[in-house]
């Protein structure tokens, strides 16, 4: 099997020029890098690819760490990662967590074994601060607001979106509005802020309008058999163009209007408006803070659907 030293000898160039020209070093001339790739050709050497990766300190090889391999959430962002990865010639391996503490402590601890060249992290249980022990070893890049760590993230203003969306429909008129939020609170930002903003803007006056637990279609459908007791309801809003999807299945929009939220192909076949956080986005942003690796938090806007 040929090698590096077989190449230069063949070629009549130094083990060095070859070496630049395997790692697309510019300052070769075209004519040795074309002699060079030539006789690469023709002894059919294929490069060490782990070899090349010691030698430069990258293996243009990042982690994705997502809380589920089916979520329409996950989906947009690792969209727009994949996106800009591909653009980049990045390969990107996701690591699904199910949120388990002790898979995600896994994965954080092979980044330090630089398994990888650094992480983007969609969604997580695990802290932001054993988090940021980990940016000694590799860059980490959060899809979520990380307050007062110093750890880049791209963040969605939820706390403006669900506030705005509220006060629109409470000076529309709207007096009873039922709410939709997935994890728990205290395991979930996304969900303390929807909270937060309810009390604030509606009040809570009646909890029992708040469905918990609610991430899929199939607690779509759960939600509106749930929210189908209740009489004179104005508003659903959700946490999720599916979610909303599914409790159509039992309500229609002439009953109560329905508001999904991340503008996917159901809300346009239903027809039923919807916020956009521009996931895609996202996670084209994130993936751009990572390979730049520096310190930075970039804001997402968002915007309101009607329906066509």
């Amino acid at each position: 099997m040929a090698n590096i030293r077989d190449i230069a000898r063949l070629s009549g160039y130094s083990v060095s020029t070859v070496s630049r020209v395997l790692n697309n070093h510019p300052y070769v001339s075209e004519d040795k890098r074309q002699k060079v790739l030539a006789i690469m050709k023709e002894l059919d050497y294929i490069p060490n690819i782990k070899a090349r990766h010691l030698s430069n300190g990258k293996s243009k090889h990042i982690a994705v760490m997502i809380p589920f391999a089916d979520h329409p959430y996950t989906d947009k962002i690792v969209s727009g990662i994949l996106k800009a990865a591909f653009k980049a010639e990045y390969k990107v391996t996701l690591l699904p967590t199910n949120y388990d503490l002790a898979v995600e402590q896994r994965y954080l601890d092979e980044l330090a074994a630089k398994a990888w060249d650094g992480m983007i992290i969609t969604s997580k249980k695990i802290s932001f601060d054993i988090i940021a022990g980990y940016l000694k070893y590799a860059p980490i890049v959060c899809c979520e607001d990380t307050e007062e760590f110093p750890i880049s993230c791209v963040a969605i203003d939820r706390k403006k979106s669900y506030r705005d969306l509220l006060t629109l429909l409470k000076d529309q008129g709207s007096k009873k509005i039922g709410l939709t939020v997935g994890r728990p609170e205290k395991d979930s930002a996304s969900t303390a802020i929807a909270l937060e903003a309810y009390r604030e803007v509606i009040g809570l006056t009646e909890p029992s309008l708040i469905f918990r637990d609610c991430r899929t279609y199939e607690d779509g459908i759960a939600a509106g058999e749930y929210f189908s007791q209740f009489d004179a309801l104005d508003v659903i809003v959700t946490n999720g163009d599916d979610v909303a999807a599914g409790i159509l299945q039992t309500l229609s929009l002439t009953e109560v209007t329905v508001i999904g939220e991340e503008n996917l192909l159901s809300s346009r076949l239903l027809k039923f408006p919807t916020v956009d956080h521009h996931l895609d986005l996202c996670g084209e942003k994130a993936f751009e803070l990572l390979i730049g690796n520096y310190i930075k938090t970039i804001i997402i806007p968002y915007n309101f659907i009607e329906p066509f």
